[in-house]
């Protein structure tokens, strides 16, 4: 299994929007950079993806789970390369984990986030998962 982080403007899709998607979930479209979409590209059913609040928020506030694997997407103009995978909400953060507070630990001072704030879809290390998930209360 490989993880990964999915960020979103919660005014655009938020996790409570995840959330009442059910165990059907929904595409994660949108994705318009080219570094992002090689990500989507790489995932493979089951993986898990923390859900991260982009804007004010910036944080982690729970974990989807990928339930189908990249195909073109629908929100695309026509000839258009983007692709989306579909995603089902699997868990909340008890303690959503803070941009601030994840630069702060000297052991996630690697992590893609902590170094590339701008890319909305990145790889996680098994390592920085574990952490991320004891920090926000997660089972992951």
């Amino acid at each position: 299994m490989a993880y990964w982080l999915m960020k979103s403007e919660p005014g655009s899709w938020s996790w409570n929007d995840q959330v009442k998607k059910g165990a059907k979930g929904d595409a994660w479209s949108g994705v318009r950079n080219f570094q992002a979409k090689s990500n989507l590209m790489k995932m493979k059913k089951g993986d898990r993806a923390f859900f991260y609040h982009s804007g004010e928020e910036k944080a982690v506030v729970g974990v989807v789970e990928i339930i189908r694997e990249h195909y073109p997407d629908p929100t695309a103009k026509k000839g258009e390369p983007w692709v989306v995978v579909d995603v089902k909400a699997l868990e909340p953060a008890k303690t959503p984990v803070t941009l601030a507070e994840i630069k702060a630990e000297p052991k996630l001072k690697a992590m893609v986030l902590a170094n590339n704030t701008r890319l909305s879809v990145q790889p996680v290390t098994a390592d920085e998962w574990k952490l991320v998930c004891k920090m926000g209360g997660l089972k992951g």
